[in-house]
């Protein structure tokens, strides 16, 4: 069994240390600690395997002006920054050693930046466990994309107690469990090829016909919810290797990045499986959608007949794109459609983008959705075939031809 990397503040945390590493030892898993404190431990009878002046210097730092700095004042950022580059660069170093069985760490707001930073550079299946007085709040800066467990610290870490001796010695235990399964590996299935679907509540139908074509092709899938997170793990599994190709049936987090919806992936959705040359189908799938949060939370600027404001649930409030704004998506979907490398061919869904936007459904609107398809049809470059389906995107018509073209793109690996 790899060794679970204890990581925390020795200079403020020593005590809690203390506690996860002789728990981690009556749980029969091996532990070494990496101390992000920039200070002097305060606990020094734990054997530290990597110090701050280590992690200081691998981030190209000197552990003395660090120090200097926060004992007069100075900007404190600089320190954890170092800290978090050096924590990086260790955990790469021990994952790629094979020595590396679970992350273990924990933090108030300040080790829970440096930590939740540096295990991002993890790869997905690696065991991180992060304890952590920021975890029940926006956790985005802490997980990214990747499988973090995360546990709130329901108090302050801020010496033991019987609340806090329960909830580390509850992540202690994770950590060693999880250790320990990834040197069983029990996973007895070969790998299949693995396809990424991107779906949406009002594109679910086609994801599901899709998704089963290609499960009786002996092929594996994953599904990405596209709400800005989703698309985000995506791409990023997708640079990673771990993606054998996409069939991108719901790119409406581009109408968020544009409009300003609350569900954006970011500016570089729907580039990296072109980028590494792996198959792609393409859909402008759910591209007439604006998402936003509670009702109450619609900016007044959306909150006019043209928008069509739809309340999707008690959480989720859409409005449909206008014109201009289907023009500009048609020519953002055709510009990173032209940045693909490898197989590559878009499906246009004539009769609908979404459940929504079909025949008799409020965001019907052939006028925006023509223009949004003769953007992509006069940008579109001549040696990507475009495929027009005379179909509503959840219509069983539309996903057949999308999991034939899959084949076609398929075969051209």
């Amino acid at each position: 069994m790899g060794d679970v990397l204890v990581i925390g503040t020795m200079d403020t945390k020593g005590q809690e240390v203390g506690f996860l590493v002789d728990t981690l030892t009556k749980a029969g898993a091996t532990w070494r600690v990496i101390n992000i404190g920039v200070f002097e431990p305060d606990h020094s009878d734990v054997p530290v395997a990597v110090t701050p002046t280590e992690l200081a210097s691998l981030a190209g730092a000197d552990i003395n002006e660090l120090r200097r700095g926060g004992e007069q004042g100075g900007t404190r950022s600089l320190a954890l920054d170092a800290m978090a580059a050096g924590l990086e660069v260790v955990l790469r170093r021990e994952y790629e050693a094979g020595t590396l069985g679970a992350v273990l760490g924990f933090g108030g707001s300040s080790g829970s930046s440096v930590i939740g930073r540096a295990i991002q550079a993890l790869p997905v299946g690696v065991p991180k466990v992060l304890v952590s007085t920021m975890a029940s709040g926006d956790v985005t800066p802490y997980v990214g994309t990747r499988d973090v467990t995360l546990m709130y610290s329901v108090t302050d870490i801020a010496g033991l107690n019987r609340i806090s001796r329960v909830v580390l010695r509850n992540a202690a235990m994770a950590a060693a469990g999880m250790a320990r399964g990834m040197e069983e590996d029990e996973t007895s299935e070969p790998d299949r090829p693995l396809i990424a679907i991107s779906m949406f509540g009002v594109t679910t139908p086609a994801v599901m016909a899709v998704q089963k074509a290609l499960d009786q092709r002996d092929l594996e899938t994953t599904v990405f919810h596209a709400t800005g997170a989703g698309g985000r793990a995506m791409e990023d599994l997708v640079r990673d290797g771990l993606i054998d190709a996409v069939v991108d049936l719901t790119t409406s987090e581009l109408t968020d990045e544009l409009v300003g919806g609350v569900l954006s992936a970011g500016p570089d959705r729907m580039e990296a499986a072109g980028l590494a040359g792996i198959p792609q189908v393409l859909v402008p799938g759910a591209l007439e959608v604006i998402n936003f949060g509670a009702e109450p939370t619609v900016p007044q600027q959306f909150r006019v007949p043209e928008r069509r404001v739809h309340v999707h649930n008690s959480a989720v409030t859409i409005c449909r794109t206008n014109l201009d704004e289907s023009r500009e998506l048609g020519r953002i979907f055709t510009r990173k459609a032209n940045l693909a490398t490898g197989p590559t061919m878009v499906v246009l869904p004539l009769a609908g983008l979404s459940a929504i936007g079909a025949p008799g459904q409020p965001y019907e609107d052939r006028e925006a959705d023509e223009a949004l398809f003769n953007e992509i049809r006069t940008g579109l470059r001549e040696d990507i075939p475009l495929v027009e389906v005379d179909a509503a995107i959840n219509d069983p018509a539309f996903a057949a031809r999308v999991v034939e073209v899959f084949d076609q793109l398929w075969a051209q690996r």
